[in-house]
């Protein structure tokens, strides 16, 4: 579920409705931000994890013609 609440937290859909992955010793990196409306937001991103498995191109597969978001 680490994913995820960050995706939700980034207000994207997620990538898979029912995740086959759970994230061992993630560490998540919260930043504090202010908007444009000097309204403070929370941004989360998963920085890490230890269950991490590189996959080329998994990107593509899960998400078709979805440009990488970056």
């Amino acid at each position: 579920m680490t994913y995820h609440d960050v995706e939700n937290n980034h207000g994207v859909d997620n990538i898979c409705d029912a995740p086959n992955f759970k994230a061992k010793n993630p560490y998540i990196h919260v930043s504090i931000v202010k908007d444009l409306d000097d309204e403070y937001k929370t941004d989360w991103d998963v920085q890490s994890c230890s269950s991490f498995i590189e996959e080329y191109g998994k990107w593509s597969k899960c998400m078709p013609g979805l440009e990488l978001p970056v």
